[in-house]
């Protein structure tokens, strides 16, 4: 079993015995995703701890928007449940990047895309950058962040 999986698991049942209803909700979405992501497709396989980042990540990313239409909404206190999700939920992400350590690691793909065209990448070459500094970030930053950060250096 994957140590990431297994230590959600853990925690979902010592956040049951404290009765910590925000934790033990956030959690018990997360290893619902996770079941929900073995079982898709031809045969039920166990996710690497890889795989469960993503999903932990996307659950996050899930509640941060639900937290965004519940304010615009005016329904401030659900949208204060949805983060606190995401807040528990953020506990097991690694430690994101900051703006410079971002800009750095897409530096360095656009040096590798440069390398493989033997030419710098323009905006055309876009989404061969962003696979290289997809794969340099390693869900330490938001696709959004990302791309923002390629599409500045590919301009500038």
């Amino acid at each position: 079993m994957a140590s990431l999986k297994s230590r959600l698991q853990a925690d979902l049942t010592a956040a049951m015995k404290n009765r910590e209803q925000v934790r033990l909700a956030a959690l018990r979405m997360v290893l619902t995703g996770v079941t929900t992501e073995e079982v898709a497709g031809d045969a039920a396989r166990e996710l690497t701890d890889d795989e469960v980042l993503r999903v932990i990540t996307r659950e996050v990313k899930k509640r941060k928007e639900a937290a965004e239409a519940f304010t615009a909404a005016g329904r401030s206190e659900r949208a204060r449940t949805e983060l606190d999700e995401a807040e528990v939920l953020s506990e097991y992400l690694p430690k994101q990047l900051d703006d410079a350590e971002l800009d750095e690691l897409v530096a360095q793909a656009v040096a590798e895309v440069a390398d493989q065209l033997g030419a710098p990448p323009g905006q055309r070459q876009m989404g061969q950058v962003m696979k290289a500094a997809t794969a340099r970030v390693a869900g330490r930053a938001e696709g959004a962040r990302v791309a923002a950060a390629v599409r500045a250096k590919l301009q500038g």
